[in-house]
């Protein structure tokens, strides 16, 4: 302990003497440890850190899967029941699904986003309330009166934390409910709802066709997930075949039941796809840090050679020589790891802070400084101060004294210089990949920007409003006032033209099925999937749509009963090869009533799903309003003038029409485009940032091999110019020595990212992994940096007096 007290104060004065050399190796470690801590916070929170469940690995989730598309379905309540009586490997089986519910009492109606769920789901996720308690038994039934749960937002924002709430009676979609229990703060299963009711009392008389329950289930004790999966797989077979279900999907994929971890459900494999790409980039940037200070510590060890020698031959073992070394690097480490604690504090909260409010993350991803990154981060200092203080230290201990005491004021030999040039050329290989990484999302972004919709989005007001209540189960009721919202709104001074649908481009809504085309008989479940949605009110007028053949929607098509609708090029192109459509007839495969819609007319693509969602444009059917009357409807509004000047008139417009309706989601149309890709605005900062940082640390690892390589040369130098060498002679030979290790580092990296971009080639729009634009003008970026980071130290070689630099030896 004495000994380790001992090298731990010399280390310190050591530091202390060699102020520069200390504040350069922590600056540069602390970059690199603050980045790989932020990222592992990130990677902790999404793909690491458990579920806040009870035994959250042995949680499963339940559906029917596609084996030919790979997609996953949901089923019905009645095959749940089933599921969950027949199971022998799952110890419970809880189900869920989406219903939005509009609290309607008080001045201001709200709507909330939902979740209909069976009693047992919460208590089988180990989840308890704050205040009050769960669904009993006989409160998800048919039947029972209406009870609720809330979350604690809506407890403290609706009822200001009021801890009678539980047992009182509120209007709950036009329905008295009662709230029976407040859950823990920050819980919104299984993403952002608010708002929990019962599930039988809702589904109890669906039929076994309608697929909208999702579920949870809890592996029993000493069963696995491939036994389990297996086992649903002949139960789902089983009850299919018993009920009559002709259970196909797209392509003709039989469906089967399907068992898989709960996590990768509820994390999308492209999110752990980016995020653990992302890691893997900062821990590029960390080993170029350890690489710009072992060459540093090289670089300084070959300083110390005399000092090592002397005190070998004063009796210090090389096990001690390693071991003073080693601490210097440690404490190095250390003092960057403290200061990388606020930069990752910082670095999270900016993070945090460009996820835009609109678009939040799901309740259970949630990164902070938290125990687990304070250890990381400890961790990952005391291995970076082994990482790089490891070579240098063993160099220094290697030498042998006599010709350490010969050449210790030349700085080393060519062993340390050729491990200096090579931890330089790994670091302008790694700055490569990132920044080639960093370009490709960068470009991926502008392309974005600049994917056209098919219609302008600055005239456009957008906002959703939700029908509460057993008013509005008749659809002549929901096209009534459907249509009186229009007529209101379209009536307001500055507005062009209104329109409803389930659907807003780019932002979501609508459905998709198969499509039958008259004429074209098609196998079942292998007919062309087609987008369509029902509109109301004057929808291509409202997006600036023109016609390209035939007419538009009117009032009259809403009335009439003659099935109609307006398709996309797209559909036309697909279905009749560029022919005339109008008057063409298809159906929906999944319509039992077999309508056949008479096409009357066709308008240009327009963008209906989100820009980051790749692919081209859908086959698109736009029907009247009555063959979609959802209760979440989407209001656009062509507005002259400024679009948000009209907000607070078209929301008097849509009370005037029925004070219980409540808005929300308001919005302008270039705010809903621009929410559909911001994923790839923060992907690309934060690649640039990577990139930039990694940049910034190869220039001064360059930088500080050609200052060394100068140093060691002075002799050689002088005697150069001694002999008639011009000043660029000496130039070129400094700034060749720079830019031949950045070639090779070049031609390294080259090689990496062709193999790195091709991982994420399926998160890149618009471009292509192997983008020469992307690949050549980094290469050009990184050897234009090299060229300046060697320059300084050549033209610093000009100025060597040949007399003094002869007398060096």
């Amino acid at each position: 302990m004495e000994q380790f007290l001992q090298d731990v104060r010399f280390a310190f004065r050591t530091l202390r003497k060699s102020p520069a050399f200390t504040a350069i190796a922590v600056i540069c470690l602390a970059l690199g440890i603050a980045t790989n801590t932020t990222l592992f916070s990130v990677f902790d929170a999404i793909l690491l850190k458990p579920f806040p469940y009870t035994d959250a690995e042995r949680l499963a989730s339940l559906s029917e899967r596609n084996p030919k598309t790979g997609g996953r379905n949901s089923i019905s309540y009645l095959n749940y029941l089933d599921w969950r009586a027949q199971s022998t490997k799952l110890a419970d089986i809880g189900a869920y699904t989406a219903r939005s519910a509009a609290i309607t009492e008080g001045d201001e109606p709200e709507r909330l986003s939902g979740q209909i769920i069976s009693g047992n789901l919460f208590s089988m996720l180990g989840v308890t309330p704050q205040i009050g308690r769960l669904f009993r038994p006989d409160e998800d039934k048919a039947g029972a009166p209406g009870v609720a749960l809330i979350s604690d937002g809506v407890w403290r924002r609706r009822y200001l934390s009021d801890s009678t709430v539980v047992g009182r009676v509120v209007s709950i979609n036009n329905l008295p409910y009662t709230i029976v229990g407040v859950m823990p703060p920050k819980f919104k299963f299984p993403q952002s709802s608010e708002i929990w009711m019962p599930m039988a009392p809702v589904l109890h008389d669906d039929k076994r066709e309608a697929r909208a329950v999702s579920m949870v289930a809890r592996l029993k004790d000493g069963a696995t997930f491939a036994q389990a999966d297996q086992e649903l797989a002949e139960i789902a077979k089983r009850v299919n075949e018993q009920y009559g279900i002709d259970a196909v999907g797209a392509r003709g994929g039989r469906l089967v039941g399907s068992v898989r971890e709960l996590r990768k459900d509820f994390i999308p494999p492209d999110v752990s796809l980016i995020t653990a790409t992302m890691f893997g980039a900062v821990t590029f940037v960390l080993l170029i840090a350890c690489a710009n200070v072992a060459n540093l510590m090289l670089t300084r060890a070959a300083g110390r050679s005399r000092e090592i020698a002397i005190r070998v031959a004063i009796g210090a073992g090389r096990g001690r020589i390693i071991r003073q070394l080693m601490t210097e690097s440690v404490i190095l480490a250390l003092m960057a790891g403290v200061i990388a604690i606020p930069l990752t504090w910082e670095s999270l909260r900016l993070i945090q802070f460009a996820i835009p409010p609109e678009d939040p993350l799901p309740y259970y991803i949630a990164w902070a400084l938290d125990f687990r990154t304070l250890a990381y981060t400890l961790v990952i200092s005391l291995a970076t101060g082994v990482a790089f203080g490891l070579a240098p230290a063993l160099q220094a201990a290697r030498g042998q004294l006599t010709e350490a005491l010969k050449d210790g004021s030349r700085g080393g030999g060519t062993r340390k210089n050729k491990m200096r040039s090579a931890l330089v050329i790994a670091e302008v290989a790694l700055s490569l990949v990132l920044l080639v990484g960093a370009s490709l999302f960068v470009r991926s972004f502008e392309a974005l920007q600049q994917t056209k919709v098919g219609f302008d989005t600055a005239p456009i007001l957008t906002m959703r409003f939700f029908l509460p209540g057993q008013r509005y189960d008749s659809l002549i009721t929901k096209s009534q006032q459907v249509a009186e919202i229009i007529r209101r709104v379209e009536a307001l001074p500055g507005v062009e033209a209104a329109t409803i649908s389930n659907l807003i481009p780019i932002d979501g809504g609508g459905g998709g099925d198969g499509a039958i085309i008259e004429g074209q008989p098609v196998d079942k479940g292998k007919e062309t999937p087609i987008f369509w949605s029902g509109v109301a009110g004057h929808w291509f007028e409202t997006l600036g749509v023109g016609m390209t053949a035939g007419r538009t929607l009117t009032a009259e098509d809403a009335r009439d009963s003659l099935p109609v609708a307006v398709v996309n090029k797209a559909m036309a192109v697909k279905f009749w090869k560029g022919a005339n459509a109008v008057g063409r007839r298809f159906r929906l495969a999944s319509d039992t009533s077999q309508r056949w819609f008479t096409i009357i007319g066709v308008v240009p693509d327009i963008r209906t799903d989100r820009l980051s969602d790749t692919g081209e444009t859908q086959p698109s059917a736009f029907l009247p309003y009555r063959y979609l009357p959802a209760r979440n409807h989407g209001l656009m509004v062509r507005v002259k003038g400024p679009v948000t000047a009209i907000t607070s008139a078209v929301r008097g417009a849509i009370r005037a029409a029925d004070p219980a309706i409540p808005v929300f989601q308001v919005r302008t149309m270039e705010k809903v485009r621009q929410l559909s890709f911001w994923q790839y605005g923060l992907f690309g900062i934060m690649f640039a940032v990577f990139g930039a940082i990694a940049l910034f640390l190869a220039a001064i690892g360059v930088y500080g091999v050609i200052s060394y390589g100068v140093s060691q040369r002075t002799r050689e130098i002088g005697l150069r110019v001694a002999l008639g060498a011009q000043r660029r002679d000496v130039i070129g030979l400094v700034v060749w020595n720079g830019m031949s290790l950045a070639a090779i580092g070049i031609g390294v990296g080259l090689v990496g990212a062709f193999g790195v971009t091709r991982v994420v080639s399926s998160m890149l729009i618009g471009v292509s992994p192997t983008d020469a634009v992307s690949f050549i003008g980094v290469s050009v970026f990184l050897a234009l940096v090299a060229f300046a980071a060697s320059f300084i130290p050549a033209r610093r070689a000009t100025g060597v007096d040949p007399i003094v630099a002869l007398r060096v030896e």
